[in-house]
């Protein structure tokens, strides 16, 4: 049993793993430490958890499209003086199984067993179904 758990999130306004990349490469020049991160006003609770091995799963248009290992959680405070969790991350974005997913507000944890699996190294993207073959697939479970 994993003693781990991820977290997963809408990347809103992404059209691909590609610009995500390319937006978190912009933000990094802000960044104190270089590293890409993303702000979010609610602190993990299963912090620990998520520091033991956990990873951000990216929503990107409608699927579950690449992941990054959770480095570490920080506290910043924001201009108007509101506490505010940073999730520091790997650099590295890793391409995972298409997998769909409805949209859903903020972040939320994301079980080991439930994560898709990464794609084989070099392997940016896998060939997507049928919009009408994934959605039937996912009223019935299998996605």
């Amino acid at each position: 049993m994993a003693k781990f758990v991820n977290l997963i999130k809408l990347s809103v306004g992404t059209e691909s793993v590609e610009s995500l990349a390319a937006w978190q490469e912009m933000r990094r020049k802000e960044a104190p430490d270089s590293l890409p991160c993303h702000v979010t006003r609610m602190w993990p609770k299963r912090e620990a958890e998520i520091l033991n091995g956990g990873s951000i799963y990216w929503v990107i248009k409608g699927s579950i499209q690449a992941r990054q290992r959770i480095l570490n959680l920080e506290e910043v405070i924001g201009a108007d003086g509101i506490r505010r969790c940073s999730i520091v991350l790997d650099p590295e974005l890793i391409p995972t199984q298409a997998t769909l997913k409805r949209p859903f507000q903020g972040w939320r944890y994301l079980k080991a067993e439930d994560a898709p699996m990464d794609l084989p190294k070099g392997r940016k993207s896998e060939d997507p179904l049928p919009n009408d073959l994934a959605s039937a697939l996912a009223e019935i479970g299998v996605l």
